[in-house]
């Protein structure tokens, strides 16, 4: 499961907009919108571009795309 508060704090701090980050993963907007409020799973490949596209660090890669939801 996404960490959707880290990564939307990610993407507001790099200046960029959702549809370009989007079209750079070579997703639709929705689908990346439906990706980022958990509805659908990332790939690998996105998670890859999204990682270099936003300067994550391994850290803050773990925290987004590895995070635990404890019930």
């Amino acid at each position: 499961m996404t960490n959707t508060s880290l990564l939307r704090a990610k993407i507001d701090d790099s200046g960029y907009k959702l549809r370009f980050i989007a079209k750079q993963i070579g997703i639709t907007y929705a689908g990346f919108l439906k990706k980022i409020n958990n509805e659908t799973e990332f790939k690998a490949s996105e998670i890859a571009i999204l990682k270099d596209l936003l300067k994550l660090t391994d850290e803050e890669f773990k925290k987004i795309f590895f995070a635990v939801s404890v019930d």
